[in-house]
């Protein structure tokens, strides 16, 4: 599953129960978009925000029409450090990206210049180039896996501007018990 604040790009295998919890779960503005395509892992094979995507090479033609016209994004055929898992090896949003550290120098200023947000290079989980297995992320928060450092995450907060906002009272709770969870 692939999606924006515009829409979400589902497999061919989701099921029409399925389907309508995901209908019921969103606001009637996101679109909802079954789509058959033969890299059916949409999250290994697409990354975007609201404005653009990077896409796998091999992402069948109608599928790029339907991702453009459900998220109404901007769409590139692209690979992040030589590999064409884009989804797996960078994530994005509207604030910016974090890139696998195999990508080289001159990679992320033709992708940063694509995509009009900063890019760096970095990891998640202790080291982990895999950058979609081990995040997500939108233009307020990110979570990562638990192993991730405290350096990954200062890059992470960085990169996407997460310290930015001011936290609320309902963020700052969040925070709080999480940390009491974990310790």
């Amino acid at each position: 599953t692939v999606g924006n604040r515009h829409g979400l790009l589902v497999p061919s295998g989701t099921t029409d129960q399925e389907l309508q919890q995901i209908r019921n779960s969103l606001p009637d503005s996101v679109k909802i978009q079954r789509v058959e395509e033969r890299l059916s892992a949409l999250g290994n094979v697409i990354a975007c925000n609201d404005y653009v995507a990077l896409v796998h090479p091999d992402l069948d033609r109608e599928t790029e029409e339907i991702l453009a016209d459900v998220l109404k994004v901007e769409v590139f055929r692209q690979t992040v450090a030589d590999n064409v898992l884009v989804g797996s090896y960078c994530a994005l949003s509207n604030q910016g990206g974090l890139l696998s550290p195999k990508t080289s120098v001159t990679d992320q200023e033709e992708l940063s210049s694509l995509l009009q947000v900063p890019l760096v290079a970095g990891t998640v989980n202790r080291g982990a180039d895999v950058i979609g297995a081990g995040m997500v992320v939108n233009d307020w928060c990110a979570f990562t896996g638990q192993d991730t450092t405290s350096t990954e995450l200062s890059v992470i907060e960085s990169v996407f501007k997460l310290n930015d906002a001011q936290p609320s009272a309902i963020t700052k709770e969040m925070r709080a018990s999480l940390i009491e969870s974990m310790t």
